[in-house]
């Protein structure tokens, strides 16, 4: 047998056929003559050694042969429609893929509905996103994991080459569940106090870095979590306390779920930051800058 029987052609037709119905509108879809289309077929059957197709009255109906070819053969097909796509997307100076990282800390939803308003624009772009907590949101693009950072908190790296730029600061409050001893403590609540309870802790997700983590307080028993949403349930559920942005647990508060502490000193707002590599000229990736940008401002 010369060369491969299964063609780029071949599965177009397959695909004509199973699509209309039959040999004659499979070709007109095609701009083929009705016989070349079924030369196609009958020369692939022969290769392959299957029957492809039977009639069922003015019908062809695929057989489960032709059916599992079919189904294969459209992965294909898709493949080198996303390889074409992405390739005339890359020649107009769009990236193909933008690979982002936002940090724990920050909500999802407004990051979502970036990346959708983006979407809807460049649907051809894929997007791969991560999240990230404290030293591993800046590792990953410092070891150019992504291209993109939302959310990271202080403090930038000193290394150039990174461009960061401020877009929101949160208010960090200690909080309790509702039913949890330290949520009836009339004054203000000392780092001593929680010392005696247990302490509902991020895990830093650096890799190569130093871990770190925020407001840890010593002495008191640890409950690890792996980002700031499961903080937020664990603290709920009474399994301990911890600080955490007063935005993202404002209506856990109103509801009354949570219950906001007095504490001694005062936390102070933390900033956070939009960063990329400036060797990134992407017209992709300045779209999606622009569009958070827009969004925090």
């Amino acid at each position: 047998m010369n060369g491969t029987p299964l063609t780029f052609e071949a599965l177009l037709v397959l695909d004509a056929i199973a699509n209309r119905g039959s040999f004659a509108s499979a070709a007109e879809q095609l701009n083929k003559v009705p016989s070349a289309v079924s030369y196609i077929v009958q020369k692939l059957e022969e290769q392959l050694s299957v029957t492809l197709f039977v009639r069922q009255g003015r019908r062809s109906v695929l057989t489960p042969a032709g059916q599992h070819l079919l189904h294969e053969g459209r992965k294909i097909l898709a493949a080198v429609s996303k390889v074409t796509e992405q390739t005339q997307t890359l020649a107009h100076g769009w990236e193909p893929k933008i690979r982002i990282a936002f940090d724990s800390i920050n909500a999802v939803a407004p990051i979502m509905q970036c990346l959708q308003s983006f979407l809807i624009e460049h649907p051809n772009v894929e997007v791969d996103l991560c999240e990230q907590v404290l030293n591993g949101s800046w590792e990953a693009l410092i070891e150019d994991k992504v291209d993109l950072l939302i959310g990271a908190p202080p403090p930038v790296p000193n290394q150039a080459g990174i461009r960061a730029l401020k877009i929101c600061q949160f208010e960090n409050v200690l909080v309790a569940a509702k039913q949890h001893e330290l949520s009836h403590f009339t004054r203000p609540i000392t780092h001593r106090d929680i010392a005696d309870y247990r302490t509902v802790v991020v895990h830093d997700s650096s890799k190569s870095t130093v871990p770190w983590s925020s407001n840890v307080v010593d002495q008191s028993r640890h409950f690890y979590v792996v980002s700031v949403e499961h903080k937020i349930h664990a603290i709920a559920a009474g399994i301990g306390v911890g600080f955490l942005p007063k935005a993202r647990v404002q209506h856990l508060v109103a509801s009354g779920q949570l219950v906001t502490l007095k504490t001694e000193n005062e936390q102070p707002s933390v900033d956070l930051f939009l960063a990329w590599k400036t060797v990134n000229k992407g017209k992709g990736l300045a779209r999606l800058r622009a569009l958070l940008l827009e969004h925090y401002a």
